[in-house]
């Protein structure tokens, strides 16, 4: 009767509904482990760097994986970008501290000023920031090197009759994983609760690409 026609049809949109939804759990899946591969590829690919920690230790990236990093390209002679954008790492970092069911986040500062910021310089201008914040330095080549890998812009300006320059340079915040990937960047709009929000949901739905 019409009743048993209506439940065949009834039957059969959902098996073909069932079947697209399949379907496109599977091509998600599909897309998820492609992009884990290309990111197991790039962590590793990625080109080492060295650079000396504002106490003189020598440090390379190698050594944070494991961790989560907060991490900032600037340098000390700058008027007010880069205090600002460190005073907001530390007070991200002080939030996410403040529950004890977070892993352990690192904050980095990489210079892009070799030639003024070397490690006692940074060890004064870091006195004024999050007590974890570690400051890193190096040979100009280095700290290049180091730019690149994170494709951060930086140029030097004109020198004025004191010899001074400013550095122009691209601002963000960049959170590195436990793998040492990239996994989000943050400007200067974002306030310090918008990155601790991000970071922490981030560190919640974490899964290890190596």
């Amino acid at each position: 009767g019409l009743r048993a026609r209506l439940c065949v049809v009834a039957g059969a949109g959902a098996a073909a509904g069932a079947g697209w939804l399949y379907l496109r759990e599977e091509r998600a899946r599909r897309r998820q482990a492609r992009r884990r591969a290309e990111l197991r590829a790039l962590a590793l690919g990625r080109g080492e760097f060295c650079l000396q920690d504002h106490a003189g230790r020598l440090r390379r990236m190698a050594d944070f994986r494991g961790r989560w990093v907060l991490l900032y390209f600037g340098f000390t002679h700058c008027p007010d970008v880069c205090p600002e954008e460190l005073e907001k790492l530390g007070r991200a970092a002080e939030l996410l501290e403040r529950d004890p069911a977070l892993p352990p986040l690192q904050p980095l500062f990489v210079t892009l000023d070799p030639e003024r910021d070397d490690a006692p310089a940074l060890a004064r201008y870091l006195r004024d920031f999050h007590p974890r914040l570690l400051g890193l330095t190096g040979g100009a080549e280095e700290v290049r090197a180091a730019a690149r890998a994170y494709g951060v812009y930086a140029a030097a300006g004109p020198r004025d009759e004191d010899g001074d320059y400013i550095v122009d340079h691209s601002v963000f915040i960049y959170l590195l994983g436990p793998d040492g990937l990239l996994l989000d960047c943050y400007g200067r709009a974002k306030t310090d609760a918008q990155i601790a929000q991000s970071v922490r949901r981030h560190m919640e739905t974490y899964e290890p690409v190596l």
